[in-house]
């Protein structure tokens, strides 16, 4: 249970600091034979720093009541 607490704490503070991420994907356009168009789209996930904080509390909760017994 130590562990999963330190792991808690740990990504609660780095979604609190990193609260979002982006990626890219490749979406074909045109597809006639051999030409092939094909464009990047961006996409975005968010999360708001209170997510991260609940995370963070959570694992010290976690590693607290772990460490009593």
């Amino acid at each position: 249970m130590k562990n999963l607490g330190i792991v808690l704490i740990a990504a609660g503070v780095i979604m609190i600091g990193i609260t979002s991420f982006n990626y890219v994907t490749k979406k074909k356009v045109i597809d006639i034979g051999n030409i092939q168009v094909s464009r990047d789209e961006n996409h975005t996930v968010q999360w708001s720093p209170i997510i991260g904080g609940l995370l963070l509390v959570g694992g010290i909760v976690v590693f607290v009541v772990s460490t009593k017994k």
